[in-house]
């Protein structure tokens, strides 16, 4: 019987340069994609996956990030006070309960797979887990978590999201080699971490969405390095490739933004703000008056 997945890593310890000055005194986890933190929708996803823990891989000054999630009584009172139920509605999904959510600090930037390890004593070390990079965010119906869990529930072992990306994009991303492919998912024969151009074994590039057998912890113990000098979450899931309980690439169904880079942001931004049908009509009026504008310039 397989175990369900409860638990979720979120490494935020990066300093987040790309949106500098920003970032100097705002983490970037907790900069707004139309008016939601990005760890917002990163919470929101884990949630409908069925998540009860939240572990934080955190380091110095992403204080606002923990006040974040934090109980507001002032605030609270005077929502309420104005009758204001909706926005008390609003704040409630950022609120944690007691115990549901713990910080640990990564004190050296030693990589993805460190980040992960650094989580390791507050896990149950027979029991998968979830790791969700927030910098990539997904729309989607249904949230791409819950479909890995509900896919996992048939495959067992390890299980990483994937999609396909441009060949000149390709040495960006760790990328799989497929074995088998089953619809949905694909069984995996290797992973290669940003692989030099002309060598890629396909497009099928690994974001950030992860479920992990416990063994996967097992294979970071032994601190290997590599791509960079690094020690890459890559290279312990790869470990797991010729086990029993082998390997998975998941294609999800939804449009993932890359929202550690500006532009990534910026176009999630319009997306989100054209979902919305209180920002839409007023957003695509500019869009087009903005379109129109450039194409006069030309």
């Amino acid at each position: 019987m397989k175990r369900k997945v409860t638990k979720a890593i979120f490494p935020v310890a990066g300093l987040g340069t790309r949106f500098l000055p920003a970032t100097k005194s705002i983490p970037k986890e907790i900069m707004t994609l139309v008016d939601r933190p990005l760890i917002q929708y990163a919470i929101d996803e884990a949630r409908a996956a069925g998540i009860k823990e939240f572990i934080f891989v955190t380091s110095r000054g992403k204080g606002a990030l923990e006040d974040y999630f934090d109980h507001s009584p002032v605030l609270e009172q005077e929502l309420r006070k104005k009758g204001k139920d909706k926005l008390l509605e609003v704040l409630k999904s950022t609120n944690m309960d007691s115990g549901a959510i713990a910080y640990i600090r990564q004190h050296k930037a030693l990589g993805l797979g460190h980040a992960v390890w650094c989580a390791r004593r507050l896990l149950d070390p027979k029991e998968p887990f979830a790791v969700i990079l927030p910098d990539d965010v997904i729309a989607a119906d249904k949230p791409c978590l819950q479909q890995m869990v509900e896919a996992y529930e048939d495959t067992g072992g390890s299980m990483v999201a994937a999609m396909e990306v441009p060949a000149d994009k390709v040495s960006a991303y760790g990328v799989l080699d497929v074995k088998e492919d089953l619809g949905n998912s694909v069984s995996v024969k290797g992973m290669v971490e940003k692989p030099a151009p002309g060598t890629e074994p396909s497009n099928l590039a690994v974001i950030g969405r992860y479920i992990l057998a416990p063994e996967v912890m097992k294979n970071l113990n032994q601190m290997k390095t590599g791509a960079g000098g690094e020690i890459q979450l890559t290279d312990a899931i790869a470990d797991e490739i010729d086990t029993e309980r082998g390997v998975y690439g998941y294609r999800f169904a939804g449009q993932r933004f890359d929202c550690g880079s500006k532009a990534g942001f910026l176009q999630a931004t319009i997306a989100f703000g054209l979902s919305r049908d209180d920002l839409r009509d007023e957003l695509q009026e500019y869009l087009d008056e903005l379109s129109s504008v450039r194409a006069a310039a030309q």
